[in-house]
């Protein structure tokens, strides 16, 4: 009987436990203290603003904040700084909400990973998510074929190794925050691209918020998984602190852009031809070389190709070239072509960025720029080998002057202002008139004025 009431009384002490261990476990933690923290993210995924955002998501876990919000518009970026964003996203200790505004905004391509990889995924209305396919890489269907070459063979395993290994990464994310995996790999695969409205009923997205209030007022007591643990979301009432990117983060971010490489590269070498044609100006090769310093920090920024750079290079030079080789044009359209074909290729790296020259608004503009800039050199150059020579002995020929001497047949001269020492093939008395007819060393060849042979 005793034996029995011992064991009875050890079952109800070890349920007691088990029950008091379980509701522990089941408490979630309520974070209601500490400021509410803002990251903005407006413009390209580059080692900037992911150095940013790694420092953004330490900030708010050191000062203790209840969440950190990631307001971002952006229409992609590097592979590699998506995958360092997200993987300090995943270690977060502090809920992340990925809120894509403002209205219109897009969370294209490498925005699409970072929005799914948050705690909670918001957009505005008329946002858009999606298009995550790597630029450059697709195209042709059907995996080549035995007509390819190798080089085509080559081409084609590296743009689906890298589509293959983009959606095995989203398709991780997705299962880890628990959103739509199949659409998710569409995404990578087809481009598939939705609005806020359709990626909410696709469960992509957790909410559609019109501002931050509409985005903490549906937040509030909202349960998330937070480095294992659970955790309440307590909104109301919160401080919002900004955390600003430092100023030479903010410099390299805005180098961080294709476009401006560009525009930037072709400034630069403008400016220091236009100064080695005109020593002296200075200007022109001061901001030459200011241009291309800033030009090659972008090129260290982002993956470019040494066959883009050439290609520029060999077409400013044949533009340039057209000023001294009559060839009716052709060199300068020659060059205008590898311009563009070059910028075109010049960060066309898909299995390492989504990000690339702007062509018709960009490259064709400045490009343009550039032609028009070398029409104009042309031109000048061409006129001014075409008019007479204002300078030097040769300006005489063809100058009137006064016979000082005799010239019998040799004597003086005055002509432009000078004293000559002259010969004429006939005699010229003294106070004549002359001609200067050509110049023999030392020596000016005249005739008499009216005169001619």
């Amino acid at each position: 009987m005793r034996a029995a009431l011992g064991l009875t009384l050890t079952g109800l002490l070890l349920l007691a436990s088990a029950a008091i261990r379980a509701g522990d476990e089941e408490a979630p933690e309520r974070r209601d203290s500490g400021p509410i923290t803002i990251a903005r993210i407006d413009g390209s995924i580059n080692p900037a603003s992911s150095d940013y955002l790694q420092k953004a998501i330490q900030q708010s876990e050191e000062r203790g904040a209840r969440a950190l919000v990631i307001e971002m518009d952006t229409p992609g970026g590097l592979v590699t700084s998506t995958q360092d964003i997200i993987q300090a996203m995943l270690r977060a200790k502090v809920p992340v909400i990925v809120y894509v505004s403002p209205q219109g905004a897009w969370a294209g391509s490498a925005g699409t990973f970072i929005t799914l990889a948050g705690h909670v995924a918001a957009m505005a209305p008329g946002s858009t998510i999606g298009a995550a396919h790597p630029v450059g890489v697709g195209g042709g269907g059907g995996g080549g074929g035995e007509e390819e070459g190798e080089g085509g063979k080559a081409a084609d395993h590296s743009a689906r190794k890298a589509e293959n290994m983009l959606t095995a990464f989203i398709k991780a994310i997705a299962e880890e925050r628990g959103r739509n995996v199949e659409w998710a790999q569409e995404a990578v695969r087809d481009s598939v691209a939705v609005t806020a409205e359709r990626a909410l009923e696709l469960g992509v997205i957790d909410l559609i918020a019109e501002n931050r209030d509409d985005l903490f007022a549906q937040l509030e007591g909202k349960e998330l998984e937070i480095s294992g643990k659970r955790q309440v979301l307590v909104l109301a009432g919160a401080a919002t602190e900004e955390l600003e990117m430092e100023l030479l983060t903010r410099i390299m971010n805005v180098l961080a852009s294709p476009d401006l490489a560009v525009l930037l590269f072709m400034a630069g070498v403008l400016g220091l031809y236009v100064e080695m044609n005109q020593p002296g100006l200075i200007f022109p090769g001061v901001a030459g070389a200011i241009c291309l310093v800033l030009a090659l920090i972008a090129f260290q920024i982002l993956p470019f190709s040494w066959a883009g750079v050439l290609l520029m290079i060999m077409g400013i030079g044949l533009m340039i070239a057209e000023a001294f080789v009559t060839s009716f044009g052709l060199l300068f359209a020659a060059g205008a072509g590898l311009l563009l074909l070059g910028g075109s290729m010049l960060f066309d790296r898909p299995e390492l960025s989504d990000l690339n020259v702007s062509f018709w608004p960009v490259l064709v503009p400045a490009v343009a720029g550039m032609g028009a800039f070398g029409a104009l050199v042309v031109f000048a150059v061409g006129r001014s080998m075409g008019r007479k020579q204002e300078s030097g002995v040769s300006e005489l020929v063809g100058m009137e002057g006064v016979a000082r001497t005799d010239l019998t047949p040799s004597g003086t001269v005055f002509i432009r202002g000078e004293y000559w020492n002259a010969r004429s093939e006939e005699p010229i008395s003294a106070e004549s008139t002359v001609v200067a007819e050509g110049v023999d060393g030392l020596v000016l060849k005249v005739r008499a004025a009216g005169h001619r042979d």
